[in-house]
């Protein structure tokens, strides 16, 4: 698709399959914003709207997902695409609700038989499966099964590295059983780590990134919430880029430094670090030095921050 976009570039059917490959990817937030542009021209674009509604889905927003997937199928009720998905979100989300009432009420191996059920409807949606793993596994400690309950919580960390009930749960029931004391400090290290901002997420980029990728990420991000971009957005809008531009400085100037990137993802404690903490960080000192200060890059040449006027493939000039 990107191929075919470099042929015809307002295509917004090559642009939505695009979107579609990058939502199967895990890849939510890029996807997202290609439904969204086409939305804000489009606003019944069904397309756009299914891209969404997927997007919700994929990301665990099961109730966001299910209302979303209604509106669209009231515009197009033959879509067969989001009537698959609709059917899918629907049984995947009673079934949840269902076993969580089962468990409020203390009927555990029927919880236990409905949560395994949900985990048989979509293997691939990784963050609601991770639940239904700790939701299971929550059962089998209650009725002594902590091996079973084990397992659950590593294979719902293996679908969602940063979700911590599960790496305390494990522990607790590892302790239980053998007093592996060394998984409950890994859980209280990633309790410790998942209070802090994730910058490999503000950046968009996996944690084995290298450095030409994070230059690249980070210059990507920052065009894009640059405050000059947005000056004709509301007040809202505008706070929440200026938010987001100055993220992705915190981030760039973290990731970019071998060793605070090093303590960084050690889970050291890193307010001590020169230049570390987001009250002393100047997005716009870090955006100027990355483009080669004032005398290398104006949003002016671009239009007055017209992003989508910047010629392909081309690069930035550094000082």
């Amino acid at each position: 698709m990107d191929r075919a976009l470099q042929q015809a570039v307002a295509s917004n059917k090559f642009k939505l399959i695009k979107a579609e490959c990058l939502a199967f990817l895990g890849r939510f937030e890029e996807a997202q914003e290609i439904a969204n542009d086409i939305l804000h021209l489009d606003a019944m674009n069904v397309d756009a709207l299914y891209v969404r509604g997927m997007c919700l889905y994929y990301q665990d927003f099961i109730e966001k997902s299910y209302s979303h997937l209604q509106q669209v199928l009231r515009l197009a009720p033959d879509y067969s695409k989001v009537r698959d998905l609709y059917r899918k979100v629907k049984l995947l989300m009673t079934k949840k609700d269902e076993g969580n009432e089962a468990f409020k009420k203390g009927r555990l191996q029927e919880a236990y038989n409905l949560y395994s059920s949900a985990l048989e409807i979509d293997p691939s949606n990784v963050y609601t499966n991770a639940k239904l793993y700790f939701n299971r596994a929550t059962v089998c400690a209650k009725i002594s099964k902590v091996k079973e309950a084990i397992e659950d919580c590593t294979e719902a960390i293996r679908l969602d590295e940063n979700y911590i009930k599960a790496y305390l749960r494990r522990a607790k029931c590892s302790i239980f059983c053998t007093a592996h004391k060394q998984l409950l400090e890994q859980a209280k290290l990633e309790l410790k780590k998942s209070k802090r901002k994730n910058y490999y997420k503000i950046l968009g980029v996996e944690k084995n990134a290298s450095e030409e990728e994070i230059r690249k990420a980070y210059r990507k991000r920052a065009l894009l919430h640059h405050p000059d971009r947005h000056t004709s957005a509301s007040e809202e809008e505008r706070r929440e880029q200026e938010k987001k531009f100055k993220e992705v400085g915190e981030a760039y100037n973290v990731l970019s430094d071998h060793k605070k990137r090093v303590r960084y993802d050690s889970g050291q404690d890193l307010e001590d670090m020169e230049g570390f903490g987001g009250g002393d960080i100047d997005p716009n000192h870090i955006f100027q030095t990355f483009f080669g200060g004032s005398g290398g890059f104006t949003f002016s040449n671009f239009g007055g921050g017209n992003f989508s006027q910047v010629p392909s493939g081309f690069s930035f000039q550094f000082g």
